[in-house]
C-alpha cells in the first residue's frame, strides 16, 4: 500500500504527538518531515530517533530538503502568526494544509460534524481543542432543535498548555466562538479557555451550555449520546462525566438574559471529560490528543480524495 508523505512544523508537544500517532497507527500516512526552530527541542531528537528526517531551520529548511518534492499534506502545529507564512508557501507549492493553529485561513473542520464538507480544500483549520471537544454537543443538540446560544468552558491542565497555546489565548476564544456559530449551529457562541495550575493534573474538562427551542429532552440526550460514540471512534477518551441536564422555560417562567431578553425553551447542561491515549504526553493532555485525533482522521480522508491512497 502506497502512502501518502506529510510533513509537519512545529516539534512541541502538538506535533510530537502527531508524528507518534502516523507512526504508530496511521495505515494511509507516512512521516517525511518533522521541522522544527529549536535544533535541541525534544521534538525533532525524537524524531530523529524514530527514523524521520528532520530540520531545524523552519519551513525554509523544509523547503531544502529532498523529501520537499514528496510531501503532499502538511501539518501546521505552530501559531497562529506563523501560519500566515506557512499558508503562503504551502500554498504555492500545492501542498494541503492541515491547521491545528486558531489562524482560521481555511474552513473550520471538526470530524463528526463536517469534514466531508471541506476535503477538497487546500488549507483546512482544526479549530481548537475545545472547539473540537464541545462543537459536535452544540451541533447535536441543534440537530434535535435550533440552538439560539451556546456557550462552551475549557478547562485544561496548565502543564498541557504549551508556549504555543498560551501565545495563542485571544485566538482560541475568537475562533473558538466563530465555530460554535458556523460549524455548531449556534446563533450566537462564546468560548472560555481555563488552564487549570492543580496537582496532581486534571483530565481536560469541557461544559457546554445550550438555548434551544423547546424540544422532546429524551431527543436531545440521544443526539448527545450517539454523537459521543461518534467522537469516541478516534478519541477513546472521551466521554461524558455525568448525565445531562436540563431545564424549561415557558412563558410563566422564561430566563431573563442580560442583553438578550426573555428566553423561551430548553437549556442543555453537558459535562464532557477528555482523557487522552498518552502517545506522547499523560493522560491528562486530552486537550492536545483531541486535535491530533482529528487533524490525523482529517488528512487520512484528504488523502483518499485527492490522492487515491487507501487510509
Amino acid at each position: 500500500m502506497t502512502k501518502v508523505k506529510v510533513a509537519i512544523i512545529g516539534s512541541g508537544n502538538i506535533g510530537t504527538d502527531l508524528m507518534i500517532k502516523i507512526l504508530r497507527t496511521s495505515d494511509g500516512l507516512e512521516m517525511g518531515v518533522m521541522v522544527g526552530v529549536d535544533p535541541t527541542s525534544d521534538g525533532l531528537a525524537r524524531a530523529a530517533r524514530m527514523g524521520v528526517a528532520t530540520t531545524a531551520e523552519g519551513i525554509e529548511g523544509l523547503q531544502n530538503l529532498d523529501e520537499w518534492d514528496d510531501i503532499k499534506i502538511v501539518f501546521d502545529a505552530t501559531s497562529a502568526y506563523a501560519h500566515k507564512h506557512h499558508n503562503a508557501v504551502c500554498r504555492a507549492a500545492g501542498k494541503v494544509i492541515v491547521d491545528l493553529t486558531p489562524a482560521a485561513i481555511g474552513p473550520y473542520t471538526v470530524p463528526v460534524v463536517n469534514l466531508t464538507d471541506h476535503l477538497d480544500q487546500p488549507n483546512v483549520n482544526m479549530v481548537t481543542c475545545g472547539g473540537q471537544a464541545t462543537i459536535p454537543m452544540v451541533a447535536a443538540v441543534n440537530k434535535v432543535a435550533k440552538v439560539h446560544y451556546a456557550e462552551i468552558i475549557a478547562s485544561i491542565s496548565s502543564k498541557s498548555a504549551g508556549p504555543g497555546t498560551r501565545a495563542n489565548i485571544d485566538e482560541f476564544t475568537e475562533t473558538t466562538r466563530r465555530a460554535i456559530e458556523e460549524v455548531g449551529g449556534a446563533g450566537k457562541g462564546k468560548a472560555i479557555i481555563i488552564l487549570n495550575p492543580a496537582e496532581p493534573p486534571l483530565l481536560m474538562r469541557d461544559t457546554v451550555f445550550t438555548l434551544c427551542d423547546m424540544a422532546d429532552e429524551a431527543e436531545i440526550e440521544k443526539a448527545i449520546a450517539d454523537m459521543v460514540k461518534q467522537v469516541q471512534a478516534y478519541v477513546p477518551g472521551y466521554r461524558l462525566k455525568q448525565k445531562v441536564q436540563f431545564e424549561r422555560f415557558g412563558s410563566n417562567n422564561p430566563l431573563k438574559i442580560p442583553g438578550y431578553g426573555e428566553f423561551e425553551g430548553v437549556k442543555t447542561s453537558i459535562y464532557l471529560e477528555v482523557e487522552g491515549a498518552a502517545h506522547y504526553l499523560p493522560a491528562y493532555a486530552g486537550n492536545l490528543d483531541i486535535m491530533t485525533s482529528a487533524a490525523l482522521g482529517t488528512a487520512e480522508k484528504i488523502a483518499v480524495l485527492k490522492f487515491g491512497e487507501a487510509a
